[in-house]
């Protein structure tokens, strides 16, 4: 069978789903032309057109009901402007720049191999006008900020301040937040927490040195906070308890 009928049928189960992932049409058209299967890996090509995520170098490439879903929550504005944290495979950039144009849609991975599969992915799906760079998510791109949106493919407690901070005075933030449970949240230019998409489960918002691909892993910003916290508590060997010999008399009478 064709792949654009395989894409046809994919999409189209999605509309007709009892939870309506795709309610648009701008979101159905771009998901009816990008073609999936030049993103996923190859042992999985069979099911490059069903509901499925998969792994690749560590990461998960999202289910087209997931995409659909976050796309959808993102309400894109025409040529606007958008960040994708956490490149991933590059699929959801893809169908994001079928939306707005591929000029407009910039992406950032912590992980070096992934940014290079979505590279190459991008440019075998004609897309290749996505700029991709290996770059610290919760830092966004500020070179090429404001973004009216910024999709965060990863969960945080609380919004990176660098995102909200990279946003046009009218831009959301669209992120998976909290640890267990996740909600998927809309994130306004001034903080404010604007709306609720339900709960999801993805994977944490990595920092430098937790990236799955480093041939050594160094210890990390969060690590070093913790440790001086754990430090700044602890004894040092010459301290000592005082004993209140009073009180210990009176236990004993």
């Amino acid at each position: 069978m064709e792949q654009a009928v395989l894409r046809d049928d994919m999409v189209a189960s999605l509309e007709h789903d009892t939870k309506g992932w795709i309610e648009t049409e701008s979101v159905s058209l771009a998901m009816r032309t990008v073609p999936r299967h030049e993103f996923v890996p190859p042992a999985h090509q069979e099911r490059a057109y069903t509901d499925c995520s998969f792994e690749r170098f560590g990461s998960r490439v999202l289910a087209p009901s997931t995409v659909a879903r976050l796309i959808e929550a993102l309400a894109l504005p025409a040529d606007g402007s958008v960040l994708v944290v956490g490149a991933g495979v590059g699929y959801t950039a893809a169908v994001i720049a079928e939306i707005v144009g591929a000029h407009n849609v910039h992406a950032v991975d912590i992980t070096r191999r992934l940014v290079t599969d979505a590279r190459r992915n991008l440019a075998a799906a004609d897309y290749d006008g996505v700029l991709v760079d290996c770059h610290n998510g919760s830092e966004g791109l500020v070179e090429y900020a404001p973004y009216d949106r910024i999709l965060v493919e990863a969960a945080a407690v609380n919004p990176p301040v660098a995102l909200v901070r990279q946003l046009t005075p009218e831009g959301r933030l669209l992120i998976p937040l909290g640890t267990n449970p996740q909600t998927l949240t809309l994130v306004a230019s001034d903080g404010e927490r604007t709306a609720e998409f339900g709960r999801v489960a993805f994977d944490p918002l990595l920092i430098d040195g937790e990236q799955g691909d480093t041939i050594e892993r160094n210890r990390t910003l969060r690590e070093d906070r913790e440790f001086a916290a754990r430090e700044s508590t602890s004894r040092s060997g010459w301290e000592h308890d005082w004993i209140d010999w009073t009180q210990q008399t009176h236990d004993y009478l």
